[in-house]
């Protein structure tokens, strides 16, 4: 019973929270709506609020959600927000649902949702999925970040952020990193962590003042 609540209640935290912060826009021209299809990579900590990164976009999309239990929450939730999930993590169904996504990206012009150092961690290292995704479909990854004026951090993994209501808020979204089908796989995955290293900094320096 508390399984089938708990998807509710997170859905309507975000719907509270999306209202009631001043959310505001920087980056680049790969914002949803505004741009080709991508990769919007972003770390597990700021999973909460991303749902906002599909509102108003003229692509459909899908974010790759983990296949364990606490994964099975996220998806139901993803989906009482009308988001497309497809399921599978590094560690189960990895490669099963990569093929899914290159799938659905060759399929039709989408945008695809994942956090690169999801499910368990480490938190904020990038591991290699999401440079496989972007070497197999040709898409540039997008470093996507939040960050409030004030916010809460759960004592998890990946010390979970929660933004608090009625303050402001940002979402930054970074440069696009483009991965060449030949590129080394170090290489790249080096340069996406710097990538989305530099926009969590952006982002949390929004309110630094």
């Amino acid at each position: 019973m508390l399984e089938r609540i708990i998807p509710y209640a997170i859905a309507g935290v975000y719907r509270f929270l999306l209202h009631t912060i001043r959310w505001q826009v920087v980056g680049p021209a790969f914002r949803p709506g505004e741009s080709a299809p991508c990769i919007y990579a972003f770390w597990h900590a700021r999973l909460l609020m991303m749902p906002r990164i599909t509102c108003g976009g003229k692509w459909p999309g899908y974010m790759l959600i983990s296949e364990h239990r606490d994964g099975g929450l996220i998806a139901d939730t993803m989906r009482l927000l009308d988001i497309p999930v497809l399921r599978g993590s590094s560690t189960r169904g990895g490669t099963r649902a990569l093929l899914r996504m290159i799938r659905a990206a060759r399929r039709e012009r989408c945008f695809l949702g994942i956090t690169p150092d999801g499910p368990r961690g480490p938190r904020e290292v990038v591991k290699d999925g999401v440079v496989y995704l972007a070497r197999a479909t040709g898409l540039p990854i997008v470093p996507v970040c939040y960050a409030t004026r004030r916010a809460w951090r759960v004592k998890s993994w990946d010390r979970f952020y929660i933004p608090q209501p009625f303050t402001s808020g940002v979402f930054v979204f970074g440069e696009p990193v483009f991965v060449a089908a030949d590129e080394a796989l170090d290489q790249a995955r080096a340069r996406v962590q710097r990538a989305m290293d530099e926009n969590r900094r952006r982002a949390d320096d929004w309110f630094s003042d």
